[in-house]
């Protein structure tokens, strides 16, 4: 097996679903008894949250490209952000290694295309459903974004970092989420794209009124390819 590096830490619950899925894959395909090669190095969130100027911005590119860079060097051959969030700086930080960096949006959108998936919605964190790097990210895949509603947004944004973030999960913010995407799911579209980690302590991939692409999933079953030798 070929030994992954791990960027977390944004925040500890995202962390958590990643090694946790990491090693439930490989023992899925090899058994039991087998887990995941992994080099985890878990980041300071409070450096890292909410980020919303240029300078906060740049200070998160040089954290993260330090952490690759240390995780490299401990002998990692490929590498993974645990975070959509933090992906707005992965071909700053892909640039300063020589291993490849998986990435969540490419792999979602790649999965996306192979099942025709032509017009589709995103839901996570504020900036990855209204900034540009991740919605022309996958625009690049085939895919037609429906616009979003900025207060849903807003609305959004505050579950995952003042509640799922910090461990927590309200039958509130449940009941809220399900509205959200049943008047999501009305608009002209043929998926839904979950694109934060922490939501599908609330959302159930499985269970809604149009197919979920959970982008932690998709990331998650890459990086298993990875470490079995079967990704590029």
């Amino acid at each position: 097996m070929r030994k992954i590096g791990l960027i977390g830490g944004i925040s500890w619950a995202s962390t958590e679903l990643y090694y946790r899925h990491l090693n439930k894959g490989v023992q899925k395909r090899l058994g039991t008894a087998c887990s995941a090669p992994i080099i985890l190095e878990s980041l300071n969130y409070c450096e890292l949250s909410r980020l919303t100027t240029p300078e906060q911005w740049a200070h998160a590119k040089d954290v993260l490209i330090a952490s690759a860079q240390r995780l490299e060097a401990a002998g990692a051959t490929a590498l993974m952000i645990a975070a959509n969030s933090m992906h707005r700086v992965a071909e700053d930080v892909a640039a300063a290694i020589s291993i490849p960096l998986i990435h969540i949006v490419d792999e979602t959108g790649e999965k996306m295309k192979a099942d025709g998936i032509k017009a589709a919605a995103v839901i996570g964190t504020r900036n990855v459903m209204t900034e540009a790097w991740f919605r022309q990210r996958l625009v690049r895949h085939g895919l037609t974004l429906a616009p979003y509603d900025a207060t849903r947004a807003e609305a959004i944004d505050n579950i995952i970092y003042d509640q799922l973030m910090q461990g927590k999960v309200l039958e509130e913010s449940r009941r809220t989420m399900k509205t959200f995407i049943t008047d999501i799911a009305k608009q002209d579209i043929q998926a839904l794209v979950l694109a934060s980690t922490e939501l599908v302590m609330l959302v159930d991939p499985d269970a809604n009124v149009l197919p979920i692409y959970d982008t932690t999933r998709i990331h998650v079953a890459a990086g298993v390819d990875w470490i079995l030798g079967e990704g590029s």
